[in-house]
């Protein structure tokens, strides 16, 4: 098992080596800055301080990248290299990504724009960058062996073209692509209409849906899998590591989603009705939209899906396959619902002292159990909220909607505070009408119960009147 200090270690040295060796310091002068992003918080929206105005997104649990402008070119500049990223609380991945970070910093820019992508590659293999639903030349289109070489090691390589259109794209490598995506290697783009006033809503925040296998106390993912994945995640982070969508009362929200796993994810919005206003084919005409509380993305597939907030509080968002609500610890438990294992486990208490019963009830009690866990990895179902325990994992958040908050303040307000007497609670009084007795009150049920014996024994064979 390769330990976090180890992997960065060893990745420094590789940087530093084909630095040295095969891109010269006056090359490297001459490239626009490649800065780098430590923190998994979501940063403030990056406005733009030069070229066409336009509304910035908010990049959950990201950034955007800087650009500079040179000769009418936006110029970015983008590093593939080895990079720890902290999945939630408690647990960090030795993944492959971008300027410090899995995903990559989301790009940004507007329709029209030329555009020029230097890319340096720091990994121990070599890659490409597939600009994924972007119109452009051929020969800039990513694909190594196809539409261009490979970007040894060490090497710096450019990319050139205009945006045609806006919409909502993704990046990722078309270079050893099970290996490097598996690892984290993907990032988002974001094209604004030339307009400003077009499909302007008032916050606007992306997101890429990944997937990783991470065995418990292991710091690398595991690159062959298909699909026995355990820690499914947005932005490679995993509840309760992802940040909440923090909007105020009345905006016009738009949320940008992009799928890079191996499966499809049903995105289940609570509280509110959604329009789906982009794919990554374009923008979906008015007269082509539907509502909708789920929107279904498939591989490789962006949508953008947009909502005024006109419910307040604490609207939960999340993948609706069950399992993709989890972390990991939990997949391959067997179902012991129903099971007494009240015997066994004293006995295993006395050679274990920590162990702990599990899914005789089902499994709500591991969301508030604090056992033991192996080194580096998350309970199955964890976060508390204003009620207790959440029993959630994975693709999980929440759309924090409040009165009053400043244009672009996108602070956790905290919990919701409930207006007296919109809250669910326990009944305490006579027990509920049951509607197998007739809907009537519990004391009456036999005496009706009865009459409905003599009825029907009065009935012919076959149960029909005539």
């Amino acid at each position: 098992m390769t330990s976090r200090r180890a992997f960065l270690r060893g990745a420094g040295a590789a940087a530093g080596f084909f630095g040295a060796s095969l891109v010269s310091r006056a090359a490297l002068a001459a490239l626009p800055e490649a800065p780098s992003m430590a923190s998994p918080g979501t940063q403030p929206p990056l406005a733009p301080p030069n070229g066409r105005p336009y509304q910035p997104v908010v990049t959950l649990n990201g950034w955007t990248l800087p650009w500079r402008m040179k000769d009418g070119w936006k110029e970015f500049h983008l590093v593939a290299e080895p990079v720890v990223r902290e999945l939630a609380p408690g647990m960090k991945a030795n993944l492959w990504g971008y300027n410090g970070q899995s995903p990559g910093p989301t790009i940004e820019c507007v329709e029209g724009d030329r555009l020029r992508i230097f890319v340096t590659n720091r990994l121990p293999e070599h890659t490409t960058i597939h600009w994924h639903g972007v119109l452009l030349p051929n020969g800039m289109d990513g694909v190594g062996g196809l539409t261009q070489p490979h970007i040894p090691a060490g090497k710096t390589f450019v990319y050139e073209f205009e945006m045609r259109k806006s919409g909502t794209f993704m990046y990722h490598p078309h270079a050893d692509e099970m290996v490097q995506m598996a690892m984290g290697m993907m990032g988002f783009i974001v094209v604004h209409p030339k307009n400003p006033a077009v499909m302007r809503v008032d916050r606007d925040f992306v997101f890429l849906i990944n997937a990783f296998h991470i065995e418990p106390g292991a710091y690398t993912p595991r690159v062959a899998t298909m699909l026995d994945f355990n820690l499914w995640a947005w932005n490679s982070r995993v509840f309760p590591g992802i940040d909440p969508f923090v909007v105020r009362r009345g905006d016009r929200v738009r949320i940008r989603i992009g799928n890079l796993t191996m499966t499809n994810h049903p995105i289940h919005l609570h509280g509110h009705e959604f329009e789906v206003t982009g794919t990554d084919g374009g923008w979906v005409p008015k007269s082509a939209r539907w509502p909708e509380t789920t929107v279904d993305v498939a591989v490789g597939q962006m949508r953008a899906i947009e909502f005024v907030a006109d419910a307040p509080g604490d609207w939960a968002i999340h993948c609706h396959k069950s399992h993709h609500v989890m972390n990991p610890m939990g997949h391959d438990v067997p179902t012991m619902i129903g099971v007494d294992q009240r015997g066994l486990a004293e006995k295993i208490l006395r050679l274990v002292p920590d162990y702990m019963v599990m899914g005789e009830r089902g499994m709500a009690d591991m969301g508030e159990m604090e056992m033991p866990l192996p080194e580096n990895t998350l309970p199955m179902m964890t976060g508390t909220g204003p009620f207790g325990p959440l029993e959630m994992g994975g693709m999980f958040s929440v759309v924090k909607v409040r009165e009053g908050l400043a244009r672009d303040d996108y602070r956790d307000p905290g919990w919701y505070r409930h207006p007296p007497g919109t809250v669910a609670y326990e009944w305490t009084g006579a027990p509920p009408l049951a509607e197998r007795d007739g809907g009537v009150p519990a004391a009456e049920a036999p005496e009706r119960a009865a009459a409905g014996r003599i009825l029907r024994a009065r009935k012919p064979a076959g149960g029909h009147n005539h």
